[in-house]
């Protein structure tokens, strides 16, 4: 027969191994670390917030899981596009623990969107923003100078773009000022140079239009003049710029911000500096067509001087016809008030021919309505009224009548 030795409780709590939580985090911190030091999760963004110092915090998640990620400021500003909600990424990073809250979670140093390059993607949010704030809108944009004092480059030193744009602005006006401001067109700080040609040719107040381009390449190579600074900066110009970037299939920002796009850097040349030869003749031409075209207008004016009036005569024509006036009516007035007069006793002796009264001169009388002053008409009207008036040529006499 077995019978089994059973331990104490005391000596099992003795034997036992108890972690604090910070021993527990960091031993599995240590152990995601070291197993996961590198690696590539796809997922659909959810969650993204942006912190005050700079850091990403978003959720990668499919169908069935999710996870958290954090992406430290000096990670993410190397990103060229910016992250959003609802967009599907490739990450690479490693796993690691955040140890105050026990958190797994991947701590991600590279980004890129799926179906689409970041650098498009950048390209399209960039355009995006910037058509909202109306830097593309055409209404903003100015007509290029017809003959430019100076001519303002943008260009690198290096390569064939300055040299090409030099040889045909010579070759179209031979003694064409040119001031050429050399900067870098691509790698980490060609942007910024860019800009600050700009600036520079704003500062001074002899050049009337500005180029700024490049030779072709790829969309990496032609970045620079994708970013906000170059953009806004041709923006605010207050010289005409002139976008020549890249061969003619290629459009950057800077094309939609210019004044004027040009296909190549040789057509910007082109389109920025008339030909002399052609100039000259045109002005040739408009020189003797001058007399022609002024012919009719100064015969014109000729006719209509001598239709022109002087004040003097207008006023004096007026005091002429004031006087003829005044005559007239001296002279025609009082025979046409006298008219008047005689019509007017005309018409007075026959109103009083026609008068009530009048045959009161003759010695009638005339009874009447004591009340109304309105004539009595007959003797049954009259004994009506115990009292009435009668009327004669020199006053009136109220009569009472005797009773019957």
């Amino acid at each position: 027969m077995e019978i089994l030795k059973i331990k104490s409780v005391a000596s099992i709590h003795d034997a036992r191994k108890i972690y604090s939580v910070s021993e527990v985090t960091s031993d599995l911190k240590t152990l995601l670390e070291d197993n996961f030091p590198s690696l590539w999760v796809k997922g659909e963004i959810s969650n993204f917030k942006e912190s005050p110092n700079g850091h990403y915090y978003f959720v990668l998640k499919d169908e069935f899981s999710q996870m958290s990620l954090v992406m430290f400021r000096g990670q993410n500003r190397l990103l060229k596009f910016q992250l959003e909600d609802g967009m599907e990424v490739l990450v690479h990073g490693h796993l690691t623990v955040y140890q105050p809250r026990g958190q797994c979670q991947m701590a991600c140093d590279h980004v890129e969107p799926c179906g689409v390059g970041a650098l498009q993607l950048a390209f399209e949010q960039l355009k995006k923003k910037l058509e909202a704030e109306g830097l593309f809108d055409s209404k903003r944009k100015r007509e290029l100078p017809l003959l430019p004092r100076k001519v303002g480059i943008i260009t690198s030193p290096k390569g064939a773009v300055f040299h090409d744009m030099k040889n045909v602005i010579k070759r179209r006006f031979p003694n064409m000022d040119l001031v050429f401001f050399p900067v870098q067109v691509q790698g980490e700080g060609a942007s910024a140079q860019i800009a600050h040609a700009i600036f520079l040719a704003n500062q001074r107040d002899d050049i009337d239009v500005l180029i700024v381009g490049r030779g072709g390449g790829s969309i990496e190579d032609l970045w620079a003049f994708n970013e906000e600074i170059v953009v806004r900066s041709i923006v605010s110009s207050n010289i005409p710029v002139v976008s020549a970037v890249g061969h003619e299939t290629d459009y950057t920002l800077a094309d939609f911000a210019a004044d004027l796009r040009a296909p190549t850097p040789s057509a910007a040349a082109e389109l920025v500096v008339p030909e002399k030869e052609q100039l000259l003749l045109d002005l040739k031409r408009l020189e003797l067509a001058l007399p022609r075209f002024l012919e009719g207008p100064t015969l014109r004016l000729s006719l209509l001087s001598k239709q022109i009036i002087s004040p003097g005569q207008v006023l004096d024509r007026l005091d002429f016809k004031r006087q003829r006036a005044m005559d007239f009516l001296i002279k025609v007035f009082p025979r046409y008030l006298k008219g008047v007069e005689q019509d007017f006793q005309k018409l007075v002796a026959h109103l009083e021919h026609l008068s009530p009264l009048a045959p009161l001169a003759r010695g009638y009388s005339l009874a009447l309505n004591v009340l109304t002053g309105q004539p009595i008409k007959s003797r049954n009207e009259a004994t009506q009224f115990p009292v009435f008036d009668l009327k004669f040529s020199d006053g009136t006499l109220k009569v009472k009548q005797a009773a019957d």
